[in-house]
């Protein structure tokens, strides 16, 4: 094998192997499984079983399967879906990585760690004629963005912070958008969404000159009545991740925003010292930022991630934030009439 079998992919889509084994490492909270539970989520049809390290006691609910009982089920590649301390390959987790290659499955990760710069990963994909495929790589040749306006339409969803549904409601409103009959892709900005779609730029790992003219190549021109759902990263609000999303809130030049938040949460996860900004601030300030690109651009609604609350609550709760804020309110996960007001708000 030689060296470019083993370096990442650099276009925009990413050969994938499929179906995947997900590796869930030895995680014990499955808060530790974003990239697994998007898998799970918005892509069952890809998902054959799970594989963990001995004693883990994290889980998505799949079958559990050793690597080589999970190929003879159709299993083509072993995904990383477990997140740790600084994106890095736990040492802890490379036998298990092996014992995947010499079961026959390539390897797939969303880490910042580079599967090939572990020696004993490289050897064993070189002696077995395996993949090691890294999707956290951006494409060369990036542009300087051009704030050119570009034919086409576009939805960006922005956070009052990190992790609080932004990649799901994207993902919903592309599916309700095809589902009403209109010509819609999701643009994948992250690890997990790419391994979702099967394309897409990280962004995260974009060096910043660049990050703007990323999304102006991950939404170029277009017909007039197509949409760009595109996933957001970070949140402007966020004190550690604030310019990546500046850069792709600018480069997106979105027709429509829809911002996400979550029930309950007041700081910024992992900055107890730092409030989230109002519902009314973040629209504003969005807004203010997003007409650097785009003067026409307009908030449609916020989507509300109600997880932990049982469903008569969140339909209050909806109903209420709703007159308070003067959107349209909805959680993409329950779906119902509350979603389909949002859908009908971005589309109007």
């Amino acid at each position: 094998m030689n060296a470019a079998a083993i370096a990442p992919l650099s276009a925009q889509g990413f050969d994938l192997p499929r179906p995947y084994l997900l590796f869930l490492g030895d995680a014990d909270d499955s808060g530790f499984l974003k990239t697994g539970l998007g898998l799970r989520d918005w892509a069952p049809d890809l998902c054959v079983a799970e594989y963990r390290c001995d004693g883990a006691r994290a889980s998505l609910g799949l079958p559990l399967m050793r690597p080589d009982e999970a190929y003879r089920a159709g299993a083509r590649a072993l995904v990383l879906s477990v997140a740790s301390i600084g994106g890095a390959i736990a040492p802890a987790w490379v036998p298990y990585i092996v014992e995947a290659l010499e079961a026959g499955l390539d390897i797939i990760s969303g880490a910042h760690d580079r599967l090939a710069e572990e020696p004993r990963l490289r050897a064993a994909a070189e002696r077995l004629g395996r993949r090691l495929i890294d999707v956290r790589v951006p494409p060369p040749g990036l542009p300087i963005a051009s704030g050119r306006p570009r034919a086409g339409k576009r939805l960006l969803t922005v956070g009052t912070d990190c992790a609080l549904g932004k990649k799901y409601t994207a993902l919903a409103l592309a599916a309700a958008f095809r589902a009403r009959g209109l010509d819609a892709d999701f643009r994948a900005t992250g690890q997990t969404g790419i391994m979702i779609a099967g394309s897409g730029i990280p962004i995260d790992s974009v060096v910043s000159d660049f990050v703007a003219g990323a999304a102006e190549r991950l939404s170029p021109d277009a017909d007039p009545g197509h949409w760009d759902v595109i996933e957001g990263q970070g949140s402007i609000f966020h004190p550690s991740y604030a310019g990546v999303s500046l850069g792709l809130l600018h480069g997106s030049q979105p027709d429509i925003l829809v911002l996400c938040h979550a029930h309950g949460r007041d700081r910024i996860m992992g900055l107890p010292d730092y409030v989230l900004p109002s519902i009314g601030e973040a629209v504003e300030l969005s807004l203010r930022l997003a007409r650097r690109t785009n003067a026409a651009v307009r908030c449609a609604g916020v989507s509300l991630n109600t997880a932990g609350l049982p469903a008569d609550e969140a339909e209050a709760l909806i109903a209420r934030r709703s007159r308070e804020w003067e959107l349209p309110v909805a959680d993409p996960m329950r779906g119902g009439p509350n979603f389909e007001r949002l859908v009908d708000a971005c589309l109007g």
